[in-house]
């Protein structure tokens, strides 16, 4: 029998990158957990059927397509550090002590009830070099029905004593986790060299064949800043930009292709980002927290890259993926100021990246259009008795202003969470 629901009160949802459709006193039907319409009358075809009224607004449930899980301890901390302190003094030796996977289990406990706490149920999630802790990540992540990409990380060279590998020693533990954990239904491996100038080339390549073998994606951190656009071609010169050095290794086509930040992409750069079909991923609050710079978003999306956003935690502060949304359009302004050509993003394009733009990396997720799941938030308190604000400003003011709290039901797959 049909598990059928129907939903009345007001949507939001992103049809397009620059198009956010409302419904003011919509019925949404949802069967099996999958969202068969969205009407403003409700079809005679579902007359007697039970209808849920709800107050508030109702979106869809966020993505969040880079975010670094062991360093979730340190998040609003170190803010005063810039970027190579800040991996060398504080980011580096947290991650060391996921060696521990008593330590590991509680900080991993804690994300994934924070995630979905914030209403983020799909996410591109970073490890360590530890196959046993970010094991159990994977774990809990299956366990509580997120859509979830996960990595055990990489990293053979110009790294922490603490946290480097050998290259076979690398390959052996990510072909046994891939081994592992590859049929699992929602939180899935994917393989997760930290980024060019700390992967030789011989374990790119090697972790290339694992891509191959098993149709396994990558995600990476790509032209995070000037000196990672450099000192890749520097230690890889067979390649002439970040992104060519994972083709050339044999990484790219097998699976999904996640570039976290790009922001300093050359032509060629953006160009093979586009033919895997990857996604460059926004971490606005992260970016300027280190100082990294400002991702192109008004070019890239004139150029049909796939855009998405991340918390980025700990280098972002939170998980609420909503509130990179506000910092993205927030952080165009600014490039605009400094930049004439750049061009201010409108808030529905960086709803869109948070919503179902980064949610088409995992199917039909991110909208409360027909036949995608029925993965939904419910926003309420935030109208204010002197002004009533339409369904789409209750939205904005949420990205902006808004906090968890705010958010006060949670449906994952059709389920209430």
């Amino acid at each position: 029998m049909k598990d059928r629901r129907i939903f009345h009160g007001d949507f939001v949802y992103s049809k397009s990158f620059d198009r956010l459709v409302e419904y003011i006193g919509g019925y949404l039907v949802v069967t099996d957990g999958v969202i068969e319409g969205l009407f403003d009358r409700l079809p005679d075809e579902y007359d007697g059927l039970t209808i849920e009224d709800f107050s508030g607004v109702m979106i869809p449930a966020f993505s969040d397509l880079h975010v670094h899980a062991p360093q979730y301890p340190n998040r609003g901390i170190f803010t005063d550090a810039l970027l190579y302190d800040w991996l060398q003094k504080y980011t580096f030796p947290l991650e060391a002590r996921y060696a521990d996977p008593t330590f590991a289990r509680a900080v991993y406990d804690a994300f994934v009830d924070d995630l979905l706490r914030h209403g983020t149920m799909h996410a591109v999630v970073f490890g360590t070099i530890h196959e046993q802790s970010t094991g159990y990540l994977l774990e809990r992540l299956e366990e509580a029905g997120i859509d979830a990409y996960v990595g055990k990380v990489n990293m053979d060279t110009d790294s922490p004593e603490s946290l480097l590998e050998t290259v076979d020693g690398s390959l052996l533990a990510t072909e046994s986790f891939l081994d592992r954990y590859s049929s699992q239904n929602h939180a899935k491996p994917i393989l997760t060299p930290r980024f060019a100038p700390t992967c030789s080339q011989r374990l790119l390549t090697g972790l290339g064949k694992l891509a191959e073998k098993y149709g396994v994606g990558v995600q990476t951190h790509l032209v995070e800043s000037k000196w990672e656009a450099k000192e890749s071609v520097r230690r890889h010169p067979y390649a002439s930009c970040d992104t060519e050095i994972y083709e050339r290794a044999g990484l790219l086509g097998h699976g999904p292709f996640v570039g976290a930040h790009f922001i300093f992409p050359s032509d060629k750069d953006v160009r093979i980002l586009k033919k895997y079909d990857g996604y460059a991923v926004q971490c606005p609050d992260a970016t300027t927290n280190v100082i990294a710079g400002i991702m192109p978003s008004d070019s890239l999306a004139d150029r049909g890259v796939r855009l998405a956003l991340g918390s980025d935690v700990s280098a972002g502060q939170s998980l609420a993926i909503y509130r990179q949304a506000a910092s993205s359009v927030r952080l165009s302004k600014i490039k605009s100021f400094y930049e004439p050509d750049a061009r201010v993003i409108p808030f529905s394009q960086a709803f869109f990246a948070a919503t179902k733009g980064g949610g088409s990396l995992f199917g039909k997720v991110g909208s409360l259009e027909k036949g995608y799941s029925f993965d939904a938030l419910v926003l309420d308190g935030l109208s204010d008795p002197f002004l009533s604000l339409t369904p789409a400003q209750t939205v904005e003011r949420f990205c902006y202003a808004g906090d968890a709290t705010n958010i006060r039901a949670r449906y994952l797959r059709g389920k209430k969470i």
